[in-house]
């Protein structure tokens, strides 16, 4: 199992890279962390990869453009597949651990047309209105899938068959997720429309959040005009476009400051916050700290 304790994302995107997701067999079994992510979160992003989950301990909460759950240990779930989502750790009194299986459709699905992916595969991940499916132990049924999933993080990696064995679990997993979700919503194509349009415009920011631009830049990467591009965010993410540049910025701050490569004055001007009084300003104010006390804070957690 690979312990995850931050996200990359792929070059120009905020589509995450998932290391060691082999070709041949696309699943990585995970033992996340989030205490131990910066600022004890995952921001927004996506992968084609579904993500079923397992609460360990804490008490997550997990975003996505329509829905926040609150998942406390012994609950789980799936995040649909290249559905933005995000989630933050809301417990301190204890570790937010979570068991995660990322795997890719085809894994189950087999051959591209097949008929499984037809009959089974498609269906689900097809339906944008489905973007994230909670399970709680408390109903009789869901608590049998999470057993299932808890149980699938079980089979050793060493052991003779263990690709086929984890197959069948998630198969089994997949199959029991897909009869709770019956019968299928109708599927809009308005919501498909709107996730395309985030994307495009988070990964405008990702390429130029260093630069000064207008919010109408932002609209127009994704031939829209500024107003549907404030709808569209405030849909899709919960907050203002200004609010998700600022944001951005702050957390690539973050990231810099953790990793200790350059001055602070530096970072606010790498990150497009501008002077240092500025960037001392708005970063105290979301990190309830100075740019340096961030610093020594995480840089004290690495030793």
């Amino acid at each position: 199992m690979k312990t995850i304790e931050k996200i990359e994302f792929h070059a120009g995107s905020r589509q995450e890279l998932l290391p060691n997701f082999a070709d041949d067999f696309p699943y990585i079994a995970s033992w996340v962390e989030l205490d131990l992510h910066i600022g004890r979160f995952v921001p927004w992003h996506w992968h084609r990869a579904v993500e079923i989950f397992y609460i360990e301990s804490g008490a997550p909460e997990c975003c996505t453009p329509g829905k926040k759950v609150r998942f406390p240990a012994g609950s789980g779930g799936m995040v649909n597949s290249n559905i933005l989502h995000m989630s933050r750790a809301l417990s301190r009194s204890e570790k937010n651990i979570s068991l995660v299986h990322l795997l890719d459709p085809s894994l189950l699905a087999g051959e591209q047309g097949s008929r499984i992916e037809q009959k089974y595969i498609t269906p689900l991940i097809a339906a944008p209105q489905i973007e994230i499916i909670p399970l709680f132990p408390e109903n009789t049924s869901q608590r049998n899938i999470l057993e299932l999933i808890r149980q699938a993080f079980r089979i050793p990696e060493n052991e003779f068959g263990c690709e086929i064995k984890l197959r069948r679990s998630l198969s089994e997993i997949w199959l029991m997720l897909l009869e709770l979700c019956l019968p299928l919503p109708d599927q809009k194509g308005g919501s498909n429309k709107n996730n395309d349009k985030i994307k495009q415009m988070m990964v405008y920011v990702h390429e130029h959040y260093p630069e000064k631009f207008s919010i109408s830049q932002l609209a127009a990467s994704a031939f829209l005009s500024e107003r549907e591009c404030f709808r569209v965010f405030r849909q899709a993410l919960h907050m203002t476009p200004v609010e998700y540049v600022r944001s951005y910025r702050l957390q690539a701050a973050c990231q810099m400051l953790a990793r200790g490569e350059k001055s602070v004055t530096r970072i606010g001007q790498a990150c497009g916050l501008g002077s240092s009084s500025y960037f001392g300003k708005i970063f105290r104010e979301y990190a309830g700290c100075t740019p340096s006390q961030y610093r020594a804070r995480w840089q004290d957690c690495d030793n």
